[in-house]
């Protein structure tokens, strides 16, 4: 009995020493931005697949990111930025099981998605986001140029258009 309980409180205690180390990573500053934040430069359609461009930065995460999910978020733009979307999009997913309810993380893997020539699941990503957004305009407004970009790399234009005036009533860049 003894042995089982000393066990589970050795798991316990490396579980914080990998939490505490994980939010000592993050203490070192703020994460990198996602595409279509204020100031930063969004392609005007997505790259080829399999392109070895990078994605532009990511807009500034919520304060409520945990340090797991934090650290999840660096992991895929470090693999995004190497061109390995599959797997970037894979890390984000494993980021949306902890945190479903950040529109943003669904906002970044739509980015990945169109990014890894899926406009189409781009979208989707925007709309669930927006829902996901509340009454927070720059959110919604990043989840509408997420529409806007993934419409427009479809070639729907007029469609494109009128979302990103939709993002910009709700945040002018």
């Amino acid at each position: 009995m003894r042995a089982a309980r000393r066990g589970q409180f050795l798991s316990w205690a490396w579980l914080a020493g990998v939490g505490l180390g994980l939010a000592a990573c993050t203490a070192s500053g703020p994460l990198t931005q996602l595409p279509g934040a204020p100031g930063a430069t969004v392609p005007p359609a997505a790259p080829a697949p399999g392109s070895a461009e990078q994605l532009p930065p990511v807009p500034p995460r919520s304060p409520r990111l945990d340090a797991v999910t934090a650290a999840l978020v660096r992991e895929a733009h470090g693999q995004a930025s190497s061109g390995a979307y599959g797997a970037a999009g894979a890390t984000l997913e494993r980021a949306l099981r902890i945190e479903p309810d950040d529109p943003l993380l669904w906002v970044e893997l739509g980015r990945v998605r169109l990014a890894d020539g899926s406009p189409e699941q781009a979208e989707g990503f925007g709309r669930k986001a927006l829902t996901l957004a509340g009454s927070n305009p720059p959110v919604q407004s990043e989840a509408w140029r997420l529409i806007a970009d993934s419409l427009k790399a479809r070639g729907r234009n007029v469609e494109a258009l009128e979302a990103e005036r939709h993002a910009l009533g709700l945040a002018p860049r």
